[in-house]
């Protein structure tokens, strides 16, 4: 009766642990966000555990048939399509309703996005916030006000046809001078980390538009 978070890679596939290949072995089933994408991980490292699919449209419904099963005496394993479970991802539902049903909960450490983007940011990183995505439309100007005063280095995950848009806000909310950095495609071929200010990292990708996953890093107010 336990219940695993796993870490799987954000890209290099040799960013899995060992013990995250075992745990995902050992178990008796698998939550996945998605289970094509995550098929495709556990075929490469030969795991054959059961899946099932536990995504942001499903986990509401699905959380109380899964405690049952925990409370059977299964053991289950959570991945997210890329990186760790409850991180701007599925988990967090399940695992609060297994910590109040006394199920005991282990993270694994591993893959996480936002922590190499942050560390080759350049920018102060003993203090920091994670942010995750922006609100799309209903309160999205004022979480901007909010955190055009936060002074520790902020992080923020965007979609690449969204980033243009993103960082022309941080140029109007929190000055075209404020350092920025955005990292792309970490640990996948095509790797890259633009910084400068929120005004030259908007420039460099209205001329050429982004691709892949992508992490803004930006400073604080000073």
């Amino acid at each position: 009766m336990k219940l695993f978070l796993v870490p799987t890679p954000i890209g290099n596939l040799k960013d899995i642990t060992y013990r995250a290949i075992e745990v995902l072995k050992d178990v008796d089933l698998i939550l996945a966000e998605d289970t094509r994408t995550s098929g495709k991980l556990l075929k490469h490292f030969e795991i054959a555990t059961p899946m099932q699919s536990h995504h942001m449209h499903n986990e509401h419904k699905t959380v109380n048939g899964l405690i049952e099963k925990l409370k059977s005496g299964m053991t289950i394993a959570v991945i997210s399509d890329a990186g760790t479970p409850a991180i701007s991802d599925p988990g967090f539902l399940l695992v609060r309703a297994c910590v109040e049903n006394h199920i005991d909960v282990e993270c694994l450490p591993g893959a996480t996005a936002f922590v190499p983007a942050l560390v080759n940011s350049a920018l102060p990183n003993d203090k920091f916030v994670f942010e995750g995505f922006l609100p799309v439309k209903k309160g999205r100007q004022t979480r901007l006000l909010l955190l055009a005063e936060e002074t520790r280095t902020m992080i923020f995950y965007e979609s690449p046809h969204k980033l243009i848009k993103t960082l022309g806000h941080f140029c109007d909310y929190f000055g075209e001078d404020r350092l920025v950095s955005v990292s792309r495609e970490l640990t996948k071929l095509y790797e890259e980390t633009i910084r400068g200010t929120a005004k030259e990292v908007l420039k460099h990708y209205t001329n050429k538009p982004p691709k892949g996953e992508i992490v803004i890093v930006v400073a604080g107010k000073k």
